[in-house]
């Protein structure tokens, strides 16, 4: 079995090794000249951006050539997700790969604007219960696609519009403070290479917007504009180098 995962501060990361298999960083694939693939399980696991898919993942889903018996995909989210694992369906369809099982997964959410992560951490949202459903229903086989409601479909569009609108410069939102050390964490964590290190970050303006450099730095020195918290978070089950290794 194959897994492909696309993460930021690890929740992505850590489903994947839960569902186990060979890990294949999707910044990495799309490094590669040939994006050749073949198992007979393979799997996508990547976060919910905007209720819907994040840029970098549609791009590796119109480049990559999938060959399996068996292909899945689940998408972890914060709070709502308008099961916009459906558009992540919906694509997939178009570029000739039919997905087999779908599902996704309430987990912390790290979006700043809107979330105070304190808050989320104090949230029960049985995260290892459900993913250990999810699993065994991997391990079953099981063919099961989630739907999506007309009120779903429209949430989805809207939000991915505006997510589309205001890609790229949305790194002019960010702060620096002068407790930046210039470790360059922050430029090897961003899985975009949107980010440049002299002597503070510097920013190029085509961010995916994940907020890894703002989450994972260790002097908390990146700042978003009105952020919900200065509390930064980073799946507990994921080692910061796995980050590093994944997204360089």
């Amino acid at each position: 079995m194959k897994v492909f995962y696309f993460t930021a501060t690890g929740n992505s990361l850590a489903v994947a090794k839960e569902i186990g298999g060979e890990l294949y960083s999707i910044p990495q694939v799309l490094k590669k000249p040939k994006l050749n693939f073949s198992a007979d399980k393979i799997g996508i696991v990547f976060p919910c951006y905007y209720l819907g898919i994040p840029r970098i993942v549609k791009k590796f889903i119109q480049r990559v050539n999938l060959e399996s018996n068996y292909v899945f995909a689940v998408m972890t989210y914060g709070n709502l997700s308008a099961n916009g694992i459906h558009q992540f369906e919906r694509l997939a369809k178009e570029e000739g790969i039919e997905l087999d099982y779908t599902n996704q997964l309430l987990m912390v959410d790290n979006y700043l604007p809107l979330f105070a992560v304190e808050d989320q951490l104090a949230q029960d949202k049985n995260i290892e219960e459900n993913l250990e459903e999810i699993i065994h229903e991997l391990k079953d086989n099981k063919r099961s696609l989630i739907k999506q409601s007309w009120w779903q479909r429209i949430l989805n569009f809207f939000s991915q519009s505006f997510y589309k609108f205001k890609l790229d410069t949305v790194d002019k939102n960010f702060a620096v403070a002068d407790t930046c050390t210039a470790c360059k964490i922050c430029e090897q964590v961003c899985p975009v290479d949107n980010i440049e290190v002299q002597e503070k970050p510097n920013y190029q303006h085509h961010c995916e917007e994940c907020l890894a450099c703002i989450h994972l730095c260790p002097e908390n020195a990146i700042s978003l504009n009105k952020e919900k918290s200065n509390k930064r978070f980073k799946n507990s089950n994921v080692d910061l180098k796995e980050i590093l290794k994944a997204n360089q």
